[in-house]
């Protein structure tokens, strides 16, 4: 199994991903602490494989423990998971070794794909102690750079259909500028939810929407208002 230290002064959302991570197989949660001073402490007692950190808490950032980890050479990785979206925190990030870096907020999907592509590679990385150029392009370095910048650009992604699409964006011009749930579009679109969703998120990813989180009772809830501004980038199903 691989132990897991979450790093989150939020107790809400380190409980959320706290549920997230037991939805992985392969994965146990050896603790949550929230900060930087109980993170440091808690490495000095007991080896974790994955931590899952926050940039912004009190005291400390997440960076400063991230380059004390690296300036200990402990042997450990790290999945930031934070709304720090800036260019400087997420360059220092990577540059300090973080094997991925989620945004919030974010989906479980986003999640699990993050903690599945870490899985398979510390599963291989035990597996093997030399390696080939092979191994390295195909299951470390490049293996999910396989899609190229043209295909992305010029066609819808896999599951969404023009017509679709055009139905889900007149009815959000009809919000005029309001909030609104994937349970909202569905309800007007006579369109399952799951459908409702994969389309949301492709018009946030292309900057129309924009997505915010609220937590309640069980999962979070994101809601969506309409940038206007941005709806150049789908003129042709206007």
């Amino acid at each position: 199994m691989i132990k897991v230290l979450i790093v989150e002064d939020d107790p809400m959302v380190a409980e959320f991903n706290k549920r997230y991570l037991k939805e992985v197989k392969g994965f146990s949660l050896s603790g949550i602490v929230h900060n930087v001073k109980d993170a440091r402490e808690f490495l000095e007692r007991e080896q974790v494989n994955l931590i899952l950190l926050d940039v912004y808490m009190p005291g400390k950032n997440g960076l400063k423990l991230l380059h004390f980890i690296r300036e200990q050479n402990i042997a450990v990785d790290v999945i930031l998971i934070t709304a720090a979206a800036d260019t400087e925190k997420i360059q220092t990030a990577l540059r300090l070794g973080a094997v991925d870096y989620l945004i919030k907020p974010f989906e479980f999907e986003r999640f699990n794909q993050a903690l599945v592509q870490y899985k398979e590679k510390y599963a291989f990385f035990e597996k093997k102690q030399v390696f080939n150029q092979e191994d390295l392009d195909d299951r470390i370095l490049h293996g999910d750079q396989r899609t190229s910048s043209e295909e992305v650009i010029n066609a819808l992604p896999k599951g969404l259909t023009n017509s679709t699409l055009q139905n889900i964006i007149q009815v959000i011009i009809a919000k005029e500028g309001g909030l609104f749930s994937t349970d909202d579009i569905a309800e007007s679109t006579y369109i399952s939810r799951v459908s409702v969703r994969k389309y949301l998120k492709y018009l946030t990813h292309l900057g129309v929407l924009e997505e915010s989180l609220t937590y309640g009772i069980g999962r979070p809830v994101y809601y969506y208002t309409l940038k206007k501004d941005r709806l150049s980038q789908v003129s042709m199903y206007l």
